[in-house]
């Protein structure tokens, strides 16, 4: 296997670490006047999600994980299931609810999505970044309302909440960024 040493670390890069994959988020060389450099890195659990923050030696050796990404299309969920199909096979892979990320709240059928694999295992779901729905549910806008910064809540066409500017209305179509828990970012034309 390949190894990696914690002063190669790179955003995105992912290794194992206590029987975990682990995948680095942010990372910063530090130097300091007396003592050790070190790498200060935050990491999250690719399998678990969870998110956490510790320094490393920059000689420290870790496995490198490789983490295979795959389009796969949303086509339906049945329960706790989810049901992706492989772009290439056009097999049908079952994702449990539990293990897509809070960004799948604004993913529609027919979206393309990453899957990773690790050991031909799906440990996560990538939704794309940004989304184009449709606003179902909000107050109405008002004409010439255009006060900076103020918003409403507004439900999508997926059933998810976002906070939107004054002047949208039910049925805009809104692009979303899906990144930091849905951030709406312009009307769409059209």
């Amino acid at each position: 296997m390949a190894t990696i040493t914690a002063g190669d670390f790179r955003n995105g890069v992912t290794f194992e670490m206590d029987g975990q994959v682990m995948q680095v988020v942010e990372f910063q060389h530090v130097k300091p006047g007396k003592g050790a450099a070190f790498v200060r890195t935050k990491m999250k659990n690719v399998l678990s999600g969870g998110v956490t923050e510790t320094s490393f030696n920059p000689t420290a050796k870790f496995e490198t994980a490789f983490i295979e990404r795959k389009d796969a299309q949303y086509s339906y969920n049945d329960g706790d299931l989810y049901y992706f199909m492989d772009q290439e096979t056009f097999d049908m892979i079952p994702v449990a609810k539990a293990d897509l990320p809070s960004s799948f709240d604004f993913v529609k059928e027919e979206t393309i999505c990453k899957l990773m694999f690790y050991k031909e295992k799906v440990v996560g779901v990538e939704a794309p970044n940004f989304v184009e729905l449709e606003v179902t549910q909000t107050d109405p806008g008002f004409k010439g309302n255009t006060a900076t910064n103020v918003t409403k809540p507004a439900i999508v066409e997926t059933g998810a909440e976002i906070k939107v500017p004054l002047f949208i209305n039910p049925g805009d179509r809104i692009k979303i960024d899906t990144r930091n828990g849905g951030e709406y970012l312009e009307r769409c034309k059209g």
